[in-house]
């Protein structure tokens, strides 16, 4: 919202918006809401959050609460945001600008993260907490608290955290055309 020096007028110690800026106010507020990049990623993230407490289900047949806050995981939640937030991007503004961009790099770098960097201290942890758990109870490390072993994702789970992101960042691009802004 911008304000100009005449919508603004100011007395001693009291400041009063005309009444167009008001209603401009409370619409930027409902456009924050219906800010389709921002609502991609938010949605993307917590669509993939929560399947990721189903594929648990699915492959060890327990049920998992964790798995719905917790990193690690099919689908990668964090490929997911990225990767919706940039589609959506793509989608709105075009994928010849500066937005784009910045959202398609930061994407790369943050996927790449997760299916290295993080994939394999995950797998130290693993090797960690092994070597820990073999020490005898003597011994001053024997009674640490165990290392996180989810924290990064398999190829695999990243490109499914990815294209869920687009499918996402698609669909409401699409309900974007048939409904009307207000």
């Amino acid at each position: 919202m911008r304000l100009l020096a005449a919508d603004v007028s100011m007395g001693p110690g009291d400041v009063t918006m005309a009444s167009g800026d008001v209603a401009s106010l409370v619409q930027a507020q409902y456009d924050g809401i219906t800010n389709i990049p921002i609502v991609a990623a938010f949605l993307s993230f917590v669509v993939a959050q929560s399947l990721k407490f189903f594929t648990t289900w699915y492959k060890e047949k327990r049920w998992d609460v964790q798995r719905l806050y917790g990193s690690g995981g099919m689908p990668s939640s964090h490929s997911s945001t990225v990767m919706g937030l940039a589609c959506a991007i793509g989608l709105r503004e075009g994928v010849g600008g500066p937005l784009f961009a910045i959202a398609f790099v930061l994407a790369c770098v943050v996927m790449y993260d997760a299916s290295g960097v993080r994939l394999q201290a995950g797998r130290q942890a693993e090797v960690l907490n092994q070597i820990v758990f073999d020490l005898p109870p003597e011994h001053p490390l024997s009674d640490s608290r165990p290392l996180k072993e989810f924290l990064g994702h398999t190829p695999p789970q990243v490109a499914a955290g990815a294209l869920l992101g687009c499918l996402i960042a698609y669909t409401l691009h699409l309900l974007s055309l048939v409904t009307p802004a207000t």
